[in-house]
């Protein structure tokens, strides 16, 4: 079958792009913050349990993201990264086949990608990291991609929005809220971080932001870093970052805790619902980078991002309760009256099985859940399957940690596991051996 690939000029900042690697997920001005494409220390030796490589896919190196479309009886990856896009065909799901490109170089850092199913869109964040800029004056915003043909991505639209580390789609993609990082030097001097600003992509050609941001005043009063946006499947945002994970209704008539009022929830005027921020014994950063709620319970599963000399003292998965957080307590929180959510357990590779000892690059990053078994991310020491069936006691049952990993992201899709490693491109994954 013949390939055709697009190749798009997006903007004359691609075409003077000046080369530079990735920084782990937080801030450029983060202690302590990993090149995402910094490989392991040289002979370090492979570690696997009960993990078998179907496939690697070293094309999409510098892969940050990685989503899904259907097309009726047709699936097709997406994955975003450095480079831009790129669309796998996945008749053999363990052998996907490129058919698409959006060439789009010095891309920064398309985290957290999503996908519009209906409309067959991809959204990908601008930070302004991108194409040689930094955080106090680079040019954030969101790139609204046609993926209605993979064979031929091409940009529909970009428009500025004042921040741009990660973009989540808000009711059925019909807006989207982008957050972080640093923030700029134009923007208020008390800020720790960007918050979150919503954009109206109902008509995806015409965005529109709202000039008004939200989720401010989110770390004990303080406006702060959001870094990535979830919705759980009662349709509950959970926007994380410095400060903790807080969820909020986005649509219909719900009871605000914080006024006691009954009020119709917005993309723009959301609601609040429940959650607050981590205890510092358990998450000392307090920098939480995403976050789950699984289907029927009260509990939150988070990641905290954060690096330091050795692993010991790196981020960890966080699994916490919701449970004295219903009444507005994360929104009434001060330092000098602090509300903290309640940790159940927390999980990371410091002395695990499988880990390597001489890599200090070790922070938890995104995860994915299937049932009971939870897959994870923890760059240079790889991916980590855990059962999670006692939330108070995680345990590991798989490891995959080859000696070069820079592993970004995995996502469970049709029984297999598909990592996106910022340095081997994509590893398709079976858990089993």
């Amino acid at each position: 079958m013949r390939k055709w690939l697009s190749t798009v000029a997006v903007s004359t900042a691609v075409l003077t792009f000046a080369s530079t690697s990735a920084m782990a997920c937080g801030e450029d001005d983060m202690p302590g913050a990993k090149p995402a494409a910094q490989a392991k220390i040289a002979g370090a030796p492979d570690a696997v349990k009960n993990v078998k490589l179907l496939a690697n896919l070293p094309e999409a190196q510098g892969a940050i993201s990685i989503s899904f479309l259907q097309y009726g009886w047709r699936d097709v990856m997406m994955v975003s990264g450095q480079f831009g896009l790129k669309a796998y065909d996945l008749a053999n799901p363990a052998k996907p086949k490129l058919v698409g490109e959006l060439n789009i170089p010095g891309m920064w850092e398309t985290e957290n990608t999503e996908v519009d199913q209906h409309r067959k869109l991809v959204f990908l964040s601008r930070d302004p990291r991108a194409f040689g800029g930094n955080t106090h004056t680079g040019e954030s915003g969101i790139y609204v991609v046609d993926a209605r043909r993979p064979e031929k991505l091409s940009v529909l639209s970009f428009v500025d929005v004042p921040a741009g580390h990660t973009t989540s789609c808000i009711n059925d993609c019909q807006f989207l809220w982008t957050g972080g990082p640093a923030k700029a030097d134009n923007q208020p001097a008390e800020w720790g971080g960007r918050p979150i600003w919503v954009t109206d992509v109902r008509d995806p050609k015409h965005p529109k932001v709202n000039p008004n941001p939200i989720e401010l005043a989110r770390n004990d009063g303080k406006t702060d870093y959001v870094h990535d946006v979830q919705v759980d499947s009662q349709g509950v945002a959970w926007a994380s970052g410095r400060g903790g994970v807080r969820g909020y209704w986005t649509n219909g008539v719900h009871r605000d805790p914080v006024t006691g009022k009954f009020r119709r929830a917005t993309a723009n005027n959301p609601v609040p619902y429940a959650g607050g921020k981590i205890s510092e014994l358990t998450a000392p950063s307090t920098f939480m980078h995403n976050s789950y709620r699984p289907p029927g319970t009260n509990l939150l599963y988070i990641t905290e991002e954060s690096f330091n000399d050795g692993c010991a003292t790196d981020g960890v998965l966080v699994i916490a309760s919701l449970k004295g957080s219903f009444n507005g307590e994360g929104w009434r929180s001060t330092p000098q009256q602090p509300f903290r959510l309640t940790s159940v357990s927390s999980w990371g590779v410091a002395g695990q099985e499988g880990s390597d000892p001489a890599s200090d690059d070790c922070s938890a990053h995104y995860f994915d859940v299937n049932g009971h078994v939870l897959v994870q991310s923890f760059y240079s020491q790889g991916t980590r399957f855990l059962d999670v069936s006692d939330p108070t006691n995680p345990r590991q049952i798989a490891y995959y940690r080859p000696a070069d990993a820079k592993s970004w992201q995995p996502v469970w899709h049709r029984g297999l596991v598909y990592v996106a490693d910022n340095v081997r491109g994509v590893d398709v994954l079976k858990l089993g051996a």
